[in-house]
């Protein structure tokens, strides 16, 4: 599953599963890193850096494509290293916290 947490409102690309609307700008970036394990950074723009800041600042394993070199970031050689690399970092999926009833 894919879940897109957004800086708009938009409704982000055709990939998502999950569109997660914050309507907070650069603020969603902390939301989005604390969301997640593992964080790619790809590319070079000033919001990756500010991800890639706060992804190193709680502790989170960066993986890079194309991106700053910074120390910390883990630069990778294409896209399946780098999702290899994030999944095993990564914590098991956890269950779901709400009842379902059969």
């Amino acid at each position: 599953m894919t879940v897109g947490i957004l800086p708009d409102t938009g409704d982000g690309n055709p990939y998502l599963d999950v569109v997660i609307r914050t309507g907070m700008g650069h603020a969603r970036n902390v939301i989005l890193v604390q969301s997640a394990d593992a964080v790619i950074a790809v590319g070079g723009g000033y919001g990756t850096l500010s991800e890639i800041a706060v992804a190193l600042k709680t502790g989170r394993p960066v993986y890079g494509l194309l991106t700053w070199k910074i120390e910390g970031v883990r630069a990778c050689a294409g896209p399946e290293e780098a999702v290899s690399l994030a999944t095993s970092a990564g914590h098991p999926s956890r269950p779901s916290r709400s009842r379902r009833d059969p």
